[in-house]
Formats: structure tokens, sequence, C-alpha cells
């Protein structure tokens, strides 16, 4: 549960609700950390854009193996979990569970590393960066602006992790679902939130004069494939 008082899907309308209609559509479900922005929910659509922006010239296997590295190193369980499982697209899960411990198998190659490493470093301590650091990347065939995306993906989870971590979001329960040592992997930072999710109903458009709660929220459903929004 948030540190902040947050807006119950049951209550929602205006642009929260179209918040909350988004990520729904998305993940089958309003997911914890919508909820953390029901007090500005433009800054989670400008996030989103954001976020796409930065991933748009990205291969999907380097984009997740960036976040989930900075997920991992900046100790957010929520982002951990969600990219985690978005590499079991790519990897096995003893290769996921070896890189929460900083082990690397045959499956990633000098460069997978040497981005995993790089990532990593940027995120526990950014002024120890070096143009040394960047050159190493380019030595083995990474240009500048593939430097600046990997850059800009770290940056941007640090910003996302850090506002979940200071207002208290929990991952969410259906993480509980995957495999119990990867899981357990996973879980780099708080634990994993206990509380059913919740889902808007049907209708989700409040009728004139209609009270805030008065619409009912529908049981949990399990989350979509593809990408996630705002995530």
């Amino acid at each position: 549960m948030a540190f902040i008082k947050t807006t119950p899907p049951a209550e929602a309308d205006g642009s929260v609700l179209a918040m909350y209609e988004r990520q729904q559509a998305s993940l089958g479900y309003v997911p914890d950390y919508a909820k953390a922005f029901s007090g500005r929910p433009e800054v989670l659509a400008r996030w989103g854009r954001l976020l796409a922006e930065i991933r748009r010239p990205m291969s999907d296997r380097r984009f997740e193996l960036v976040t989930f590295a900075a997920a991992v190193a900046l100790r957010n369980t929520a982002c951990a979990l969600a990219h985690g499982k978005c590499l079991t697209g790519f990897f096995g899960p003893d290769t996921i569970r070896g890189l929460c411990e900083g082990r690397f198998d045959e499956s990633l190659g000098e460069i997978d590393r040497a981005i995993f490493r790089f990532a990593q470093d940027l995120a526990r301590d950014a002024s120890r960066i070096t143009a040394g650091d960047v050159a190493r990347l380019n030595r083995l065939g990474l240009g500048d602006d593939e430097v600046f995306d990997i850059v800009a993906t770290v940056a941007g989870r640090a910003f996302f992790t850090k506002l979940l971590d200071g207002l208290g979001v929990e991952a969410d329960p259906v993480y509980q679902e995957l495999d119990e040592s990867l899981r357990r992997a996973l879980t780099v930072g708080h634990p994993i939130g206990f509380r059913e999710v919740e889902r808007l109903s049907t209708d989700t458009r409040r009728k004139p004069g209609e009270p805030p709660g008065a619409r009912k929220t529908g049981k949990p459903g399990g989350p979509k494939a593809g990408r996630q929004a705002g995530r």
C-alpha cells in the first residue's frame, strides 16, 4: 500500500479513470504503481511517452536487459519482477537468476555482459562513470547513439524506481505466480504486495449525480502479454 492517499479504481473519474483504463487495457488490472499517480495522472502519461521514445531505437532484448540491470542495481522489486519476467522471452530462468547474483553464463555474449555491467555501474553511482567506460563499449562496436540509449534507459529507470520506492508502491501480487526460485531472486527490495489486485468494471463511466464509489470493481484478471503501459 502506498504511503500517500490514492484514488481507488471504484472512485476514479476523469483523467484518473482514463489512466486506469489504459493500464487495465495493457495489464488486465489496475496496477499498484498507477494508483500512486492518481494525484498527478499527467505525470504517468508523460513518463509513458518518454519511455516509448527512449526504447524506440532499441531492440526489445537490449531494452529489457538494460532495464533489468538497472532495476536490480536500484533494488526495486516491482521493476525487477516485471522486466525479469519479460527477459524470460530471451533467456532461461537460470540465466536471469545468475544476473541477479552477478553471474553470466554462455547465453550472454561479450557485448551483453559489458552492457549489463555498465548499466549497473551507472545505476549505482553515475558519478563514477568515466570516458574509459564508454570507450570500452565503443570498442565492442557500440556507437555513441547506442551508448546514449543505454544511459537514457538507466536514467529513466532511476526516476521510476525511486518514485515507486519513495511512495511505498509494492509489486503486484500477480507475480506470486512466478516460479518460486525465480520470484525469490527477483525480490531485490521490498516484498511483493499481498492485497488482491483490482480491476475496473465494464461500466466505468460515472453517471451524472452518481457519488464516488458507487461503481464496483471487478475481480482481478491476469496480466496480458505485450508491453506494459508506463512501465
